[in-house]
């Protein structure tokens, strides 16, 4: 099972919550995972402070790591009311196929071709472009989308890594809040 929480600033929660820092097996060393924690007991190297258990094994063993991921986008949403404006509120999709906006936003930087070649209109639409964006599913770029949603979110057959469709589609609502955050200050500013 695979737990994200993403918030403006991490450290605001790690500072208040009593956790023990994930730990990821490379080349014989215990090096600390990037975002993941375990907010309950599991054994420890008291130097470190790591998880004496790489996450993977961890995981196997019923220790539940949750990931606690910096987005910094909230960062600029007031309050509760003000998220779900932005999140209900229907993006422009048209800037989608400008670089100079789509340079700005979380996650799909970077990837304006692709936006334009795709033209998503609905957050199932960019959730998919997401997932395409991924090498597990990049072969499906430039194919119409009755195509595409019949294989987005299957499984690949080899370990190339891919979204699973709960990522993509928290991802793609993070990208349209931002979207729209982006517009709202734009409008402020020359209002």
């Amino acid at each position: 099972m695979d737990i994200d929480l993403d918030f403006a600033d991490r450290s605001k929660i790690l500072d208040i919550v009593q956790h023990v820092p994930a730990s990821r097996l490379e080349d014989g060393v215990f090096k600390k995972h990037n975002t993941g924690v375990y907010c309950h007991n599991i054994p420890y190297n008291p130097i470190t402070g790591l998880s004496n258990i790489d996450y993977k094994t961890a995981e196997g063993r019923g220790y539940f790591k949750i990931d606690f991921l910096n987005v910094s986008v909230y960062r600029d949403v007031k309050d509760n009311q003000h998220l779900e404006q932005l999140m209900s509120t229907e993006p422009l999709w048209d800037l989608l196929e400008q670089d100079e906006f789509v340079n700005l936003l979380f996650h799909v930087s970077g990837h304006g071709s692709t936006l334009r070649q795709m033209k998503p209109r609905n957050i199932e639409q960019l959730a998919a472009v997401l997932a395409m964006i991924r090498p597990g599913k990049k072969h499906l770029i430039g194919q119409d989308w009755s195509s595409v949603m019949k294989e987005i979110w299957i499984k690949p057959t080899g370990d190339e890594y891919y979204f699973k469709k709960a990522h993509a589609i928290s991802y793609a609502m993070v990208v349209i809040v931002h979207m729209n955050l982006i517009c709202e200050s734009l409008s402020h500013e020359y209002s």
